[in-house]
């Protein structure tokens, strides 16, 4: 009997112990297993540690669009500065047509639309010394037309000879042509002066009751339909002045870029040397305005010369500034976004060179840049579920 208790309780040691090892080792196993899922998850975090969130219904709403990018041709640019003008025939002076006291009839400002004909003033010339020249018109007329009707009977009985019967017809015609030239716009408060082209008054060179003679400039009135852009080009770029096809400029008030191409653009003349003054040469174009271009106005000018081909660029609004360091945003799936830095090249004020940073193939955000920017800093978070 004490020999059967021995060989069972040997019996239990044993299996417990095989019981114990076995515990132990499930437990180190799945300690271990912990552990490698711990890595792959600080793996998936690191993945994606620099991926911008921006779910697809907010993209839209916020006017996200995206762009493949693909070598292109991309003209050589030459930034310079430049001045908007009125086109020639496109702006017409207006000129006093007697002498006498400027009077507005009418509220006349600097840009108010005016027609063809349209009274702008009035010019009279009743208080001036030399009196008021319709009147003295009208009486060299009157004294006129008897001369000539007294010689035109004298003739058929040839009393007067012929030579002398046209000395007095010429002057009868003069009065007759300077009578009606200035009673054709004459009223009781005096002479009208009239707009000779439809557009917009450009500018006013006379107030209310200033003395005006005749031929003096008194206004300028523009159509506004033709402008010209000057450019001002530096003697170093003298070179590539031949090779010179189109431009973009960028106005101060809008800070909107204009491509003449879109504006029915064309290069009309450059200088063949600069200003005794200056060191500049003339560039001038000239193009359609619709409406939104002002005259006078000085602008930033990008000359476009030569083209190169196989260029990577990407439009101005796709670029955003930290610093002095420029970066996009590259669209990785429907909803994942990342920030990277980029080089730039030459810039024509509507697309820019991009040196480094992108290559052919890469979706590049071009419009709403910033909403993603704004998104990074909401997307900051050590890891998500988001998949590919």
């Amino acid at each position: 009997m004490k020999k059967i208790f021995l060989m069972c309780s040997l019996c239990a040691f044993l299996l417990g112990s095989c019981n114990g090892n076995s515990a132990s080792k499930g437990h180190e196993h799945e300690h271990e297993q912990e552990e490698q899922n711990g890595e792959h998850k600080e793996e998936g975090a690191e993945k994606h540690s620099d991926e911008i969130i921006l779910p697809k219904v907010k993209a839209d709403a916020a006017g996200v669009e995206v762009q493949v990018i693909k070598p292109s041709s991309f003209c050589q640019v030459i930034k310079t500065s430049g001045q908007v003008m009125p086109a020639q025939g496109d702006e017409a002076t207006v000129v006093a047509t007697a002498a006498g006291i400027v009077s507005f009839r009418t509220l006349l400002t600097e840009g108010a639309k005016v027609s063809k004909g349209t009274s702008l003033l009035t010019i009279s010339s009743k208080e001036i010394v030399d009196g008021d020249p319709i009147n003295k018109a009208r009486s060299s007329y009157q004294i006129a037309k008897q001369e000539y009707d007294r010689s035109k009977e004298l003739l058929k009985s040839r009393i007067v000879s012929e030579r002398e019967f046209n000395m007095v017809k010429e002057n009868y015609e003069n009065a007759r042509l300077t009578f009606e030239a200035i009673s054709k716009n004459h009223s009781a408060n005096g002479q009208a002066v009239k707009s000779p082209i439809s557009g917009f008054v450009n500018k006013i060179l006379v107030k209310e009751g200033d003395y005006v003679s005749v031929g003096q400039q008194i206004a300028s009135v523009t159509q506004n339909k033709k402008l010209f852009l000057r450019a001002e080009l530096s003697e170093k770029h003298y070179s590539s002045l031949k090779t010179i096809t189109s431009a973009n400029f960028k106005t101060p008030y809008d800070e909107k870029v204009y491509g003449l191409k879109e504006l029915n653009g064309r290069l009309v003349s450059f200088g063949k040397a600069s200003d005794a003054t200056s060191f500049y040469i003339p560039v001038t174009f000239e193009f359609d305005n619709k409406g939104e271009v002002i005259p006078g106005a000085f602008v930033e000018v990008y000359l476009l010369s030569s083209p190169k081909n196989n260029v990577l660029t990407v439009p101005r609004t796709a670029l955003t500034d930290e610093g002095g360091l420029f970066f996009v945003y590259l669209q990785l799936d429907e909803e994942g976004y990342k920030k990277q830095e980029v080089k730039l090249g030459a810039d024509d004020g509507i697309k820019v060179e991009i040196l480094s940073g992108i290559k052919p193939g890469d979706r590049v955000v071009t419009k709403g840049a910033y909403q993603v920017k704004l998104a990074s800093a909401s997307s900051a978070i050590p890891a998500h579920s988001h998949e590919h």
